[in-house]
């Protein structure tokens, strides 16, 4: 069965969930309409439907200047099975010492590497982006230099692959929380399945705001995967929860913004450690002054 997209940007928060509503009466009707903030600092949001039918151009061009929006981008999508197809073109990944792969590629963890388990259809943090790749290889780099981390922190952590990453290697136990509760079960699912139950503890915070991270508090190494804007904003209180001579991993930076990462956290006592460009993505290794 054929699936179509629609897809439109537009500023402001009402005006998108308002344009979304009215996506839900358009004949053909979408099967499902979504409506996203662009996290680039643009202020623009997407919002999309997706048809079995191809949608009406007339309907949807009005929709478009009522609105205020740009015209609608309608494109027709392969029937493909995606998981299956991200089987068999994801490889596995090294970083180091680490070895992050789906269970179809189970038969091929090097000896004396540290696995890490995750599923093809959980693509974002599967170690194959930039910014994961490059987390990964600056907790191998730290670990190699002799630095053990004992009391870490992954913030944002989606799949958990960081902070399994971590507690891989180190005994103690490593806290990973996001600000979104689906990504904390998809965490605790992965932790489950790497057999670190009781090594890595998950819970559901907005940057350091959870008691169980306040309790931990200092961190002598916290990750954060995410993007520019949420991470110069939680440089203070990166600030405030690291250690003096702890390490944050930062990542989610594009190569031109990583300057402005860096300046935020030089103002909050940091350093650079390492810096790395991997494709587009900049991973920060920072040291606390």
């Amino acid at each position: 069965m054929p699936t179509f997209t629609a897809l439109t940007t537009l500023a402001g928060k009402d005006n998108a969930d308002k344009l979304g509503a009215a996506m839900e009466h358009l004949n053909p009707e979408p099967t499902g309409v979504g409506v996203f903030e662009i996290e680039d600092g643009s202020g623009l949001w997407e919002i999309g439907g997706y048809f079995t039918e191809a949608p009406d151009d007339t309907a949807l061009a009005v929709l478009a200047a009522a609105f205020g929006a740009k015209p609608f981008a309608v494109s027709e999508l392969p029937d493909v099975d995606w998981v299956a197809k991200v089987k068999r073109e994801l490889s596995p990944v090294e970083a180091g010492r680490f070895f992050v792969y789906g269970s179809h590629d189970a038969d091929q963890v090097p000896d004396g590497s540290e696995p890490l388990l995750i599923e093809a259809a959980m693509a974002f943090g599967t170690g194959h982006h930039g910014t994961t790749l490059g987390c990964l290889k600056a907790l191998d780099r730290l670990a190699n230099a002799g630095f053990v981390g004992k009391s870490v922190a992954d913030i944002g952590c989606g799949t958990a692959v960081l902070a399994m990453g971590a507690a891989r290697i180190w005994p103690d136990t490593v806290l990973a929380s996001d600000i979104d509760q689906v990504a904390v079960d998809v965490a605790e699912a992965n932790v489950k399945a790497n057999n670190l139950e009781g090594q890595v503890h998950c819970v559901e915070a907005a940057g350091f705001g959870h008691p169980d991270l306040a309790a931990k508090a200092p961190f002598d190494l916290v990750f954060a995967n995410i993007l520019k804007a949420p991470l110069v904003v939680l440089a203070p209180e990166m600030g405030q929860n690291i250690a003096p001579q702890g390490y944050a991993i930062l990542s989610g930076i594009l190569n031109e913004q990583a300057d402005d990462v860096v300046a935020a956290y030089d103002t909050a006592g940091f350093g650079v450690h390492t810096r790395e460009e991997i494709g587009e993505w900049t991973t920060l290794t920072l040291q606390k002054r």
